[in-house]
């Protein structure tokens, strides 16, 4: 079977994800048939560098055989049973691993199969605990603007990208969004507190009554809208008015989790507990659909002992699948004996020296921002002028320009229109220097065209 033949089925017969018609029917849609360590096959051979994980979730790499031997092993023995009633060892095991990886008394792991499932889960624990606790008023959820929680309706909801909502009509009510972190420093003198993204979470609490108020949501380092690291102290903020006022702070680590970072959670990297983790992408490295969210263990037992309920009442049918969790445990087993996260913090300074002269020789990229293997970069128009893009120069930029400059140097990365003209690099942890030099070369080619459309004379790193 010819990729073309693939092609023409997968138009007639697969529905993409997130993917426009105009994209889906190309004859240049890619047909990926293998992948090896941060570099993908076509049928035809061409490789293409990996420069998104998959979707953040490739952090061992493509193409192991001890991860699918672990899938294969654990399908021979016992290829489903439920936690419903009674456990099976793969999923204990795979709790136990993720727990003693956590940070504080988060000590207690639900299991669901997506990120989406994952923030659901989260959403309908912090309403049934609070009503368990004699505060059924608590329904109330407060996340962040341009925020990105998943596609279920109550993750939907919680997400703060309005295009994303408003082809479903209205959604879950009681969600308030706030500022995000966006551009934000510490004054000179003063502290996180003094934020005004913190103070807007204060004056809501406020308007709202915090005895209303189930839960607030946040990334450590949040995706949409560009990778924003948040200031020091900010995290101990959060901490700090959900004690306050008796809300469960959730942090939403489908993607920072298991060492994108650095560190095993970005809950670790600015040194906070939440009261819940949401995860799932890299807990298998995408060897198989995995989320779940991990919850401090004096609310989890809390839970179970409410006199009103005794039960948390959400299961799914695949939740803590055998399959999926012996293969988390092989996987979280390589990223620790092979030092993932010590790689990152190792490669970090590297990785952002080559963004600094990236954007030193490119006049279309306003800035760059992350932290670990997680990184946006901003367009404009002339950073030197300081013109930012009109809608038609970031329509052509992301639908035209950038992505047919990362066909030609076989990039795979995602142009990113989420609230500015972004593009979004997240390359497998494993990647080496190698890896990223030859991410940054082929990123200097697509900031390149840019500059070319956008009729700017910066040099490329290779004339630089």
């Amino acid at each position: 079977m010819t990729t073309s033949d693939i092609r023409t089925r997968a138009q007639r017969h697969l529905y993409p994800h997130f993917t426009t018609g105009q994209v889906w029917n190309s004859d240049q849609l890619p047909i990926i048939v293998r992948g090896e360590g941060s570099y993908l096959f076509d049928e035809d051979g061409t490789k293409f560098l990996d420069g998104l994980a998959g979707l953040f979730c490739a952090n061992i790499g493509h193409g192991r055989q001890d991860i699918p031997k672990a899938a294969y092993e654990q399908m021979s023995k016992l290829a489903y049973w439920t936690n419903w009633g009674s456990a099976h060892p793969a999923a204990v095991e795979a709790a136990t691993a993720i727990a003693n990886l956590a940070p504080g008394d988060l000590e207690t792991v639900f299991f669901v199969n997506s990120g989406s499932e994952a923030v659901e889960s989260a959403i309908k624990f912090a309403r049934q605990y609070h009503r368990g606790q004699g505060q059924p008023q608590r329904t109330k959820i407060i996340a962040r603007n341009m925020a990105y929680h998943g596609t279920t309706l109550g993750a939907l909801a919680v997400t703060g990208i309005p295009a994303y909502k408003e082809p479903f009509g209205t959604l879950m009510p009681g969600v308030f969004h706030v500022p995000n972190t966006l551009g934000e420093s510490i004054p000179e003198g003063g502290s996180a507190a003094d934020l005004p993204s913190v103070q807007a979470i204060r004056e809501l609490i406020e308007r709202e009554g915090a005895e209303t108020i189930a839960a607030l949501f946040a990334e450590p380092v949040q995706n949409s809208r560009g990778a924003l690291v948040p200031p020091a102290g900010y995290w101990q903020e959060l901490r700090a008015i959900c004690d306050k006022h008796g809300i469960l702070l959730v942090a939403d680590e489908v993607i920072t989790g298991f060492g994108r970072l650095g560190e095993w959670f970005g809950s670790i990297k600015f040194d906070v507990v939440p009261d819940l983790i949401t995860f799932a992408k890299g807990s298998t490295s995408g060897y198989a659909p995995l989320g779940g969210v991990i919850i401090r263990k004096p609310l989890a037992d809390a839970m179970l002992a409410s006199e009103q309920a005794g039960i948390f009442t959400h299961g799914a049918t695949w939740g803590g699948h055998p399959v999926s969790t012996a293969v988390a445990v092989a996987n979280l087993q390589a990223l620790a004996e092979e030092n993932i996260t010590g790689n990152v913090r190792s490669l970090e300074p590297y990785f952002q020296n080559g963004l600094d002269k990236l954007v030193a020789a490119h006049s279309s990229i306003k800035e760059y921002r992350g932290a670990g293997f997680f990184y946006a970069i901003e367009l404009m128009g002339d950073r030197n002028s300081g013109r930012e893009l009109s809608a038609d120069e970031s329509k052509a930029l992301l639908t035209q320009v950038m992505p047919q400059a990362m066909r030609e140097v076989n990039l795979i990365t995602r142009p990113d229109n989420r609230g500015a003209t972004m593009l979004v690099l997240s390359p497998p942890l494993v990647a080496d220097q190698d890896v990223l030099d030859d991410l940054l070369g082929k990123m200097d080619h697509v900031m390149s065209a840019a500059d070319s459309y956008l009729r700017l004379g910066a040099p490329s790193l290779a004339r630089a």
